[in-house]
């Protein structure tokens, strides 16, 4: 590869997607500096399923060696009636899906994963990742970019990506975009010991459970030692903060009419965390002269197609090649990146929108769902998502 004039390159995020747009960007002689808000990197308490559009990733970026001993490989994706608990359809994961796309479905904890990547970063020459220190704006200086810090610092780089999440701070002063507004569901999650799970959902696979206004999904993650819930609702608004305390009588209340087996799993947690979901009523600009937006900064999509983490990911990759391809003109690589990026985040942001719907159904409709899930033959079920998780970078530029 030539050399790049491209000396250093600024993230402000040193989450999911800013760690792994590091990673891409080292893998291509990019040098980068992270700026990360947090002090320190905690323990979310949440589960991340990761198709092989994401796994195909994590394996380039040097990070799948990190994760691979923490994760679970689910054998199929379990269909169950909340109310009835009767199972109404069976996809398969597993073996089947990795000789499909040459990569494996993996379910994890999402600290596991930020451990994985964040163990890659260390070992990476370079990057540099700076804790404590939380951007709040930026601005082209000739040739460089100078981000603002909330203490007043000032870090200098040939470009700037922001990464800093759905709450940006960048993105309404830089990318012309809005904040992000509430969208009638709210969602709580909790991670569990597997000695806490009843019996009879020990089980290798991710399970779905719909309800009228409701769902609930869980799977076993840290290896098979956990299992990652999370139910979601039509709702109200609560704190933006995806870590307010919720407890139980919360959650029992709102499912008191659930199967036994699914109302004694959804009892065990003694606290929850509730937040709402997001979305932006106007979506930014993915860049701006020498500065990019990425991951939920720039396009926070609903979890129903348990998707979000992995367009960071697809994100990083498609962002660190634009750069390598054109690192004399960053601005025009920065274009081709939004150029790539905006068509296939709409479509994965719509298909989430849709199973959302068709999750939530009652009555006629919901009955009519069911009927077609049981009837449907599996492998044709899921090859309806080879656009999906088929997806490479190679063919993402073509």
């Amino acid at each position: 590869m030539a050399a790049t004039p491209l000396e250093n390159v600024l993230i402000a995020g040193g989450g999911i997607g800013g760690l792994a747009t590091a990673l891409a960007l080292a893998k291509r002689g990019i040098c980068s500096e992270v700026l990360e808000r947090r002090p320190a990197f905690g323990d979310d308490g949440a589960g991340i399923q990761l198709g092989p559009n994401g796994t195909r990733i994590l394996e380039q970026l040097g990070a799948a060696s990190f994760l691979r001993g923490h994760v679970t490989v689910p054998d199929a994706l379990r269909i169950l009636d909340s109310v009835t608990g009767e199972q109404l359809a069976r996809f398969p994961l597993g073996e089947w899906i990795a000789q499909r796309h040459g990569a494996p479905y993996w379910v994890a904890h999402r600290r596991d994963l930020h451990a994985a990547l964040l163990s890659a970063v260390e070992r990476e020459p370079h990057i540099q990742l700076r804790k404590n220190i939380e951007v709040t704006s930026a601005h082209e200086e000739a040739d460089e970019v100078v981000a603002v810090c909330v203490r007043g610092e000032t870090f200098r780089g040939n470009l700037l990506i922001a990464a800093d999440g759905a709450w940006s701070a960048l993105r309404g002063r830089l990318f012309s975009g809005g904040m992000p507004q509430y969208t009638g569901k709210s969602a709580v999650r909790v991670v569990i010991p597997i000695e806490e799970v009843p019996e009879a959902l020990r089980r290798t696979e991710v399970h779905l459970w719909l309800g009228h206004n409701v769902h609930v999904v869980h799977y076993p993650v840290s290896a098979g030692y956990a299992m990652a819930l999370v139910a979601i609702f039509d709702d109200q608004a609560v704190s933006g903060d995806w870590s307010t305390p919720c407890d139980r009588e919360w959650v029992a209340a709102r499912t008191a009419g659930f199967a036994p087996l699914l109302r004694d799993l959804l009892g065990k947690p003694g606290h929850w965390r509730r937040w709402s979901l997001l979305g932006l009523e106007k979506p930014p600009r993915f860049s701006a002269g020498r500065m990019a937006l990425i991951g939920d900064a720039a396009h926070p999509v609903f979890p129903f197609l348990a998707q979000g983490g992995v367009m960071a990911l697809e994100d990083a990759v498609v962002i660190a090649d634009a750069l390598a391809h054109e690192p004399d003109r960053p601005a025009h690589a920065f274009k081709a990146y939004e150029r790539a990026r905006v068509g296939r985040v709409r479509r994965v942001a719509e298909a989430s929108r849709t199973n959302g719907r068709i999750y939530h159904l009652a009555g006629f409709m919901a009955k009519a769902r069911n009927l077609t899930l049981a009837h449907i033959p599996p492998e044709t079920f899921m090859r309806r998502y080879d656009w999906l998780y088929g997806w490479k970078q190679a063919e993402d530029d073509a």
